[in-house]
């Protein structure tokens, strides 16, 4: 299932402005692109141990979705 470029374009924008909200802090002070991904991240682990979700696995399962939508079309 490869995604377009369109698809992919799009995803980016859903990932930006979902990553909005971690780049900035009340005061306006950005963070680096490589910090906000951590607190992302680690964000997301406090979420699955809160909602007994298996972060690993649904990493396991997020790669192997993006590797399906990496594949060039035929």
């Amino acid at each position: 299932m490869p995604v377009t470029t369109d698809g992919r374009e799009a995803a980016v924008k859903r990932t930006n402005a979902a990553l909005e909200t971690y780049t900035y802090s009340g005061d306006g002070w950005r963070r680096s692109p490589g910090e906000t991904l951590q607190h992302v991240l680690a964000d997301l682990l406090h979420w699955c141990d809160d909602t007994q979700r298996d972060f690993d696995a649904a990493l396991e399962r997020a790669r192997a979705r993006y590797a399906a939508e990496s594949q060039p079309f035929r």
